[in-house]
Parts: structure tokens; sequence; C-alpha cells
């Protein structure tokens, strides 16, 4: 297994290494580094088709990078063999855009997926375990509904539920309000902070929501397809009141209405 101790910060929970995202000789963005700390509210931002969610499934491992190396704690992620990156995972949870519920099993059930197939808990334990998460966002006394019977924002909270399933310490968001009315959105990104803050787990979230930017994030990179990298990082409200660079002024001082949602590349 590949490890290294060399220069990785000792609260980092995600460094990522001069990391180069490509497809075939198409290069998306280049020499990326940053980090990510524990605990942590960590956005990832930029304009449509900047690469946000290409670089959330680089850091998941479903797209491996032309260049560069993801490391979880001091682990070299990138390096590992398959069994080797299971491991590492099962100490994230994911939070897709859809929310990815299965329509034609309740809520329990969904949440309960993760443990059956990765826990030797019982059936009853498992049913446990899930009414425990659907309360912690939210949904208790919800276990026996559809998610064609709950609104969009509670199918949202009941995928996060399952995302926790497993008491991740890494949950990862991939535009986490999409589709959401703008009460809805508050509602999830205020649930985001709480469930970071009181279980300690480091957040990575994309989002071009400034709302939830402001509300949530501790830290931040924004990516720029023009020059192919990173442009500014570091808290995102002092990039909106002290950045000069012409890009990320106007990225941070647009209208705070919700904009249009939109899949990242």
């Amino acid at each position: 297994m590949g490890t290294s101790t060399n220069r990785i910060d000792q609260n980092a929970h995600i460094t990522v290494r001069n990391l180069t995202m490509a497809f075939g000789d198409f290069v998306l963005m280049r020499d990326l580094e940053f980090t990510v700390r524990r605990n942590d509210v960590f956005v990832i931002m930029g304009g449509s088709g900047s690469g946000k969610s290409t670089l959330l499934r680089h850091m998941l491992g479903l797209i491996e990078p032309a260049k560069g190396e993801i490391f979880y704690g001091e682990e070299n992620f990138t390096r590992a063999d398959d069994e080797e990156r299971q491991r590492m995972l099962r100490r994230c949870g994911v939070l897709y855009q859809s929310g990815a519920l299965w329509t034609s099993m309740t809520l329990a059930d969904n949440v309960g997926l993760p443990l059956e197939e990765f826990t030797e808990l019982s059936p009853a334990d498992v049913r446990e375990v899930a009414s425990l998460k659907l309360a912690l966002v939210g949904l208790k006394g919800f276990e026996d509904f559809y998610p064609s019977q709950i609104s969009g924002g509670m199918q949202k909270r009941a995928a996060l539920a399952r995302a926790m399933a497993l008491d991740p310490e890494i949950l990862f968001f991939d535009e986490p309000s999409a589709g959401l009315d703008p009460i809805s959105a508050v509602e999830l990104d205020q649930l985001i902070a709480l469930l970071s803050r009181d279980l300690g787990i480091t957040v990575v979230m994309v989002t071009h929501e400034l709302p939830s930017i402001f509300l949530v994030a501790d830290a931040c990179i924004v990516l720029e397809r023009t020059t192919r990298g990173i442009i500014a990082s570091g808290d995102p409200r002092r990039l909106r009141d002290e950045s000069t660079n012409p890009f990320v002024h106007d990225f941070f001082t647009r209208s705070s209405s919700p904009a249009p949602s939109h899949q990242g590349v």
C-alpha cells in the first residue's frame, strides 16, 4: 500500500497533489493542489463546465487522474489497490444530486441497504439503526414511507440518512440543493452544517449556490475553465470581500437568488 507522510498536513483529511483531469488529449484541469482539513465543510465551485463534479468523481476513485495523487489522511488513495480503496471508501458517504433512492423500497429499507451489505447486523438491528439515522435527519416516523410519498426535500434528507448509515468520517455532496425550493434548500444546508459540527464529519460539497456557500462553507476552491486551474481558495466570505480577480469577484457578488440547477461536468 502506498503511504506517505512527506509534507502531509497532520490535520488534513484529504490532500490533492498535482492533479490533472483529462479525457484523452483534452485537459480539463491541470496541476490542482488543495487540502481538505478535518471537520471542515469544503466547497468546490466554479462556472459551468469547469469540472466540479468531475473532480468529486476523481476524489472517489470513479475516474482515474491523468496525473497526480489523492491522499486520505496519510494513505495514498491513488496508488492503493482495489481492496485498499474499498476499505478507505467505507469511511465515506455520498449524496448524489438526484438522491438516488430506490423507489420500490421504503425509506428504512433504503437506509438499511449499506448496513445489510457491509455489516453482520441482524435484520432487527438494521431496522433500528435505519430508524435512528432517519430520526437524525428529521424523518422519525417515516420509516415505512416510499420516496414517492414524500417531498423532494425529504427525499434528499432520506438519501443523506443512507449516506450516513455506516457512520462515515467524510461526506461527499454533488449539488445537494439541486431541484429544491429555497426553503427546503436552506433547511438541507442547515442540516449539513449541524451534522458536520455535532458529529465531527468532514464535508466535501460541489455547489454553485451562493446562499449554501456562505451558510455552510469553512473553505473553498474556485475552478476556472479558461486557465484550467484553481484561481482562488480559502474562506469564501473573505474571497467575496477581498479578491481582486474579476472572475472571483463576479462569481461571489452576483445575485444571491437561486440560479438554475445544472449537472456539472
